[in-house]
């Protein structure tokens, strides 16, 4: 299932933090590090100490103490700037993957949102600069391209922050580059796990919120890979955007439960019937770089040789009801086989 090819980006006697580190992404990000490298330190950042907590017993066991030296694990919140330049000492690449996420409760708790995606990006370049940090990447959202959501306006603010920032690193040398991508298949917020909840309790119909909805899907492996290969490619201020399939949610459905019924529920305040990771707008300034885009920066102050690609036609944008590759029902299911494991230990965490 894998697509994007494994970098050759040597991380062996790195400095490496992930920020929100016992997230979805953050556990897996540090999981393939650490099945593949032997970086120096790899520093878990986030606020929860019973998910580090959980997190150092579960790794103890599947990685032994010869791995586990390396693990490092700081209790902070982004919103703390000084916090993060003490967690920031000597580190080479920091991977920012904390946020508030959930657009419904972005909606209601507005200055909650605010505080952690836009100020916490704010404080995290501003750490990265006081400690010459080498590499940053910021994980985005297709939320953020053409928002209509608190959440996805959250995130357009905080790429342009990281994309800005690499203006500010003058001989520091600090380099900020974006990835965005869609709906992560396996991850708790997604739609699959929550559909497969209802399914092994019995229920007897899925809700839909809109039979015309369409989704950009990706897994947690996928994901990971991409930043991987985005940090070895990045020059600093690209918005990486990788080329994966779309999918109908009623496709979805009827993969997931063959025959069984739906029911039409209605779509969630500040939630889009299609996303959009592309704008015609931004697409002025990508370039097509195989299995992937990168929108270059418009605004550059440093040192930056462009990225070589191709570029893309007149008008083009990419979106999920207009996307070229299109999910079936048999590739949704190789998806949610290659997560099953992960589910299972999550399940067995909680």
């Amino acid at each position: 299932m894998a697509r994007f090819a494994p970098t050759q980006l040597d991380l062996d006697g790195k400095v490496i933090l992930v920020t929100g580190g016992t997230g979805s992404f953050g556990r897996r990000f540090i999981e393939t590090v650490l099945q593949r490298g032997r970086p120096r330190k790899l520093i878990v950042y986030s606020r929860d100490e019973l998910k580090q907590s959980e997190m150092q017993i579960d790794y103890a066991e599947r990685f032994g103490p010869e791995k586990m030296a390396a693990m490092r694990f700081f209790l902070g919140d982004v919103r703390d700037r000084e916090r993060l330049s003490l967690a920031f000492r000597g580190v080479d690449i920091v991977i920012h993957a904390a946020a508030l996420k959930q657009v419904p409760a972005a909606e209601y708790n507005p200055s909650e949102c605010i505080h952690t995606n836009i100020m916490g990006a704010e404080n995290v370049v501003r750490a990265c600069l006081a400690n010459h940090v080498k590499q940053v990447i910021a994980l985005s959202t297709d939320k953020a391209c053409n928002p209509i959501n608190l959440y996805g306006a959250t995130k357009l603010a905080s790429d342009k922050t990281f994309v800005a920032a690499n203006n500010l690193s003058g001989d520091i040398g600090t380099r900020f580059s974006v990835v965005r991508y869609g709906n992560v298949v396996g991850s708790r917020g997604s739609v699959a796990p929550f559909f497969q909840r209802l399914i092994d309790r019995g229920a007897n119909e899925l809700p839909i919120t809109d039979p015309r909805m369409t989704r950009f899907l990706i897994t947690l492996n996928q994901g990971v890979e991409f930043v991987l290969s985005s940090l070895d490619v990045m020059h600093g201020g690209e918005v990486f955007v990788p080329k994966i399939p779309s999918m109908k949610i009623t496709d979805m459905a009827a993969a997931m439960a063959p025959g069984m019924a739906t029911k039409t529920v209605g779509i969630r305040p500040g939630e889009k019937l299609h996303e959009m990771m592309i704008s015609a707008d931004d697409a002025r300034n990508t370039v097509d770089l195989g299995d992937r885009y990168a929108i270059e920066p418009a605004f550059v102050e440093y040192t930056r040789e462009p990225l070589m690609g191709g570029a893309l036609a007149e008008e083009f944008s990419y979106a999920s009801d207009t996307n070229a590759e299109w999910l079936d029902g048999p590739g949704l299911m190789a998806m949610l086989h290659e997560e099953a494991p992960a589910q299972r230990r999550r399940r067995a965490a909680d």
